[in-house]
């Protein structure tokens, strides 16, 4: 196996949609003003007293390069959407304590700021704990060192730290007139995220902290409401809201007196290593959303509408690089059909009768088992909107409504606009398909030049970092690399070893970390790793030793932080448990051998995936079977404004990285129950002059792949 890379163009029939492409011209801002209220009752949420509608698209400012973003919120607002909805992304802003990163994709003003120029609302989702798939939900590492802390908690150390990041971002959104009541765009901020998944983990006192944090979060005065999502009641004012795929069906919305507000209607499911792919039709979040409108809901929120990409090591564990990719738009920024287009015609068709929905008499009438209608009617004006559902599944049928008949399909619903006249049904799409296909860039892959870097196996000798059993792994790396060199050394003497040569020792490691290289004297001695499901795993493999003095180093690798649990203050990585069976003299334990650490690879340290740094090693033309290796080329720009993509079908695990910036994991080796590569093709947005390219890739051998 060569280290080539083959570098690949993503088409769509849709047509190029990168960022660059023309503006389109962006209406002044006049949805708001100085001293506008965003108040709410039990029907909806209402501007200066005025009710509205509002159609969400999740779209996190972090997962895309910048230059995407004014082209994102254009195609959101074709596809009818009037309110753009992101997280705060805590660990990205605030790496170490007082240090804040607001630059390039962590840009959040600039993101901001590019939603109302285009004419649409914000929904702001502070948290400060997100979960998102996001490394450790968001929450920074250096918490984890403060004595004592418990995170989520009515614990003093983490409110406090909390406290202050939330009220140095509701000052800065303040600071740029950012909300509603300001004659800005925010019209919601989320204080916390899907408490009710951990609640029980601290009983009681999971109530004070909620209380808590409702509390502080109204006193920053921010003029509009605070919500708290997947919950079904919330402290004082705060509007509860739900999470989920059908919300207007599962969901007990118990404090009567708040809207019905929905922040995740997930558009696919996020995948992880090891996953198939993962759908949901256009027809069921269609369905769904008709439901819970026809239910009284007055905000739908798409989680996700434009997912992104999980770049550098901002996946939490064992996440996909590619996130949402099944969403309305693409990861390439290209929008995905039906599902884009049968959705966009949904929220066109309720705005048209919005006034019937929105100031209508409600009623329902029972067509018969799994029949229903939900009009909104005002007489006096002969407005009138009907809801009717088919809530069976598997069964088509027939109702009776007002006179006429309507055929309705399974799990369905139809808009009637007058009461009478069918304009749409969430089952009858008119939208053609898109196919999204790839052909190879041959302008760069010209000149088909690989250099390579091997890592040196260390030995326990050349450790500082000492101790008598494996150390805890995210202690050592402090979240600044995924890797974690383990090393130990022991001697046999000729009795230890096994007399029949056709038997060989077995090395048996129980690890709590997501992969895991093994080497012995220097040598390759195999790989393995766990799943998204487990918990940690077991290598075994049979290995060969010699007399004397031998060395063992393991590279212990993490996919990613966990981002949510309880527990997530005590997660743990790391070798558990050491030895070596199948000895002449009985199974030897290494766990207390004496063990030395290196964190990060070599490369990491030194930067060699940056210009400045790659020359502070010696490249060497590739060549294959070299484990632990960093391969590097250059290559000349693609031509057109296509989306780029890299195929990493001919590598196993590791890190891209273009121009210095890391494009983020990947992992093609791990095969999913299909047979094939969870993600083979990884986006490359920051392909821009002159580039090179290098990624750090475990290439085991052919053989281990």
């Amino acid at each position: 196996m060569t280290a080539a890379a083959a570098l690949v163009l993503a088409v769509a029939v849709a047509a190029a949609l990168l960022a660059g492409a023309a503006e389109a011209s962006r209406p002044k801002w006049n949805l708001t003003k100085k001293g506008t209220t965003v108040t709410y009752d039990k029907y909806s949420l209402m501007i200066d007293g005025r009710r509205e509608l509002f159609f969400s698209g999740a779209i996190h400012y972090p997962r895309s390069p910048p230059q995407m973003w004014p082209r994102l919120l254009k195609i959101a607002k074709e596809g009818g959407l009037n309110t753009i909805e992101t997280y705060v992304f805590w660990n990205a802003h605030e790496p170490e304590p007082g240090k804040f990163n607001f630059e390039g994709r962590n840009d959040m003003i600039k993101f901001l700021k590019l939603i109302q120029s285009f004419g649409m609302y914000a929904i702001v989702r502070i948290g400060p704990f997100i979960q998102g798939e996001w490394n450790h939900g968001a929450l920074p590492y250096w918490l984890r060192e403060i004595p004592h802390i418990i995170f989520r908690a009515n614990n003093e150390p983490y409110k406090r730290e909390m406290e202050k990041f939330v009220k140095f971002i509701v000052q800065m959104l303040k600071d740029e007139n950012m909300f509603a009541s300001q004659g800005g765009h925010v019209i919601l901020a989320q204080i916390e995220n899907e408490y009710g998944n951990i609640k029980k983990d601290h009983i009681t006192e999971g109530d004070k902290y909620l209380e808590w944090a409702g509390e502080m979060a109204l006193s920053t005065n921010i003029g509009v409401p605070w919500i708290m999502c997947k919950q079904s009641t919330a402290p004082g004012v705060v509007i509860p809201t739900c999470n989920g795929r059908h919300c207007g069906d599962t969901w007990v919305m118990k404090d009567e007196n708040k809207p019905h507000l929905w922040t995740e209607n997930w558009t696919a499911q996020f995948r992880a290593f090891g996953n198939d792919l993962a759908q949901r039709s256009a027809e069921d979040i269609a369905y769904s959303v008709l439901r819970f409108f026809a239910k009284g809901g007055t905000l739908v929120n798409y989680y996700m509408y434009y997912g992104g990409t999980n770049f550098g090591r901002t996946g939490a564990s064992y996440v996909l690089t590619g996130y949402y990719d099944e969403g309305p738009i693409d990861e390439y920024g290209m929008p995905k059909a039906p599902k884009y287009g049968h959705l966009r015609d949904l929220h066109n068709v309720i705005k048209s009768y919005s006034r019937a929905f929105l100031e209508g008499k409600q009623s329902f009438e029972l067509l018969g088992p799994g029949y229903e209608a939900r009009n909104f009617e005002i007489p006096e004006e002969k407005l009138c909107l009907a809801f009717i559902s088919n809530n069976n599944t598997g069964e088509d049928g027939t109702v009776n409504f007002r006179g006429d008949k309507y055929y309705i399909p399974s799990r369905s619903v139809s808009i009637l606009a007058d009461c009478k006249h069918v304009v749409y049904n969430t089952k009858r799409v008119f939208v053609q398909h898109s196919e999204r296909s790839f052909h190879r860039a041959e302008k760069a892959t010209k000149n088909n030049v690989w250099e390579m870097f091997s890592e040196a196996i260390p030995r326990y000798k050349q450790t500082n970092i000492r101790n008598k059993e494996p150390l805890e792994q995210y202690n050592q790396t402090k979240d600044q690399s995924d890797y974690l060199w383990y090393t130990t050394s022991f001697r046999l003497e000729a009795d230890d070893l096994p007399i029949r040569g056709d038997i060989r020792p077995v090395l048996a490691v129980k690890s709590s970390s997501h992969a895991l290289v093994a080497f012995v004297n220097d040598g390759f001695a195999g790989n393995g790793h766990g799943t998204k499901k487990e918990k940690g795993f077991t290598f075994d493999r049979p290995i060969n030793l010699r007399l004397g003095v031998n060395h063992l180093a393991l590279l212990s690798s993490s996919m990613g932080m966990k981002d949510s649990g309880g527990e997530l203050v005590e997660l743990k990585g790391g070798i558990q448990d050491c030895t070596i069976q199948g000895l002449n003299t009985g199974t030897l334990d290494l766990q207390v051998n004496g063990w030395g650490h290196k964190a990060k690879l070599e490369g990491e340290e030194k930067e060699i995936y940056t210009e400045k740094g790659m020359g502070a090693v010696k490249w060497v033309p590739a060549a294959s079977g070299q484990a632990v290796t960093w391969y590097k080329r250059y290559f000349d720009e693609p031509d057109g404004d296509d989306p780029v993509v890299l195929d990493m079908t001919s590598m196993c695990k590791g890190m891209i990285f273009v121009n210095g910036e890391g494009m983020g994991r990947y992992w093609t080796s791990f095969i999913t129950p299909g047979k094939v590569a969870s993600q083979a093709v990884y986006a490359s947005s920051a392909l821009l002059n002159n580039p090179f390219l290098y990624w750090p890739t475990m290439y085991f051998h052919s053989s281990t792949c």
